[in-house]
């Protein structure tokens, strides 16, 4: 990571965010800085957080970073030692994408006690959903008329959604048998740290 440190400051943020995260930093900066090359970086976004599966707790990690022309998303999961591997393994991927694939960006916020919302109030919760066309989400349900005594077939009705991104942060901690938060709401653009340590 020492070519990346010296290409700018925000740079040096990622890195430093990446090691305080403290899941497998050099595994994880260095897929990060494969992909990034040598493009100055404008900003980022590195958030963990706990899967409970039955027994077993896994972390998870995505680092998102914005250059001038591209948007670079990274996944890194930890597995435990199964039939084709004796020890523990981690799985990292990243994809890059041209920013004018980008069709679709949505900001989902969740506030409490909204009649007693203040301006720059931080949510409870936002999720972050973004499209470029590579993966769609299609909800169907059956279709109906609006008379409640028909019996016809009307097929099905439904929408498709680009759905290739999607990133829930939240400041409640989660409970077992549900994904557990990787972070606590903090002020500020997409550039910084929000994950929590391991558990």
């Amino acid at each position: 990571m020492d070519g990346m440190a010296k290409t700018s400051t925000t740079t040096q943020g990622l890195r430093a965010a990446i090691e305080r995260s403290g899941y497998y930093p050099a595994l994880v900066a260095e897929a990060v800085e494969a992909a990034v090359g040598g493009e100055p970086i404008r900003s980022y976004l590195v958030h963990q957080e706990t899967t409970f599966d039955q027994n077993e707790v896994r972390r998870h990690v995505t680092v998102l970073v914005l250059t001038g022309n591209r948007f670079i998303v990274s996944h890194t999961d930890e597995q435990a030692a199964d039939t084709t591997s004796p020890t523990p393994y981690a799985t990292t991927s990243t994809e890059s994408v041209k920013l004018g694939r980008i069709s679709s960006v949505v900001v989902s916020r969740v506030v409490a006690n909204p009649e007693q919302y203040q301006p720059g109030t931080l949510p409870r919760e936002v999720v972050l959903t973004i499209g470029w066309g590579a993966v769609s989400r299609i909800d169907l349900e059956p279709a109906a008329c609006g008379d409640p005594n028909c019996e016809a077939d009307h097929g099905y009705t439904g929408s498709s959604t680009a759905d290739d991104l999607s990133l829930r942060v939240s400041e409640a901690r989660g409970r077992p048998g549900h994904r557990a938060p990787g972070a606590r709401l903090r002020p500020g653009h997409l550039r910084g740290h929000s994950g929590r340590h391991p558990l």
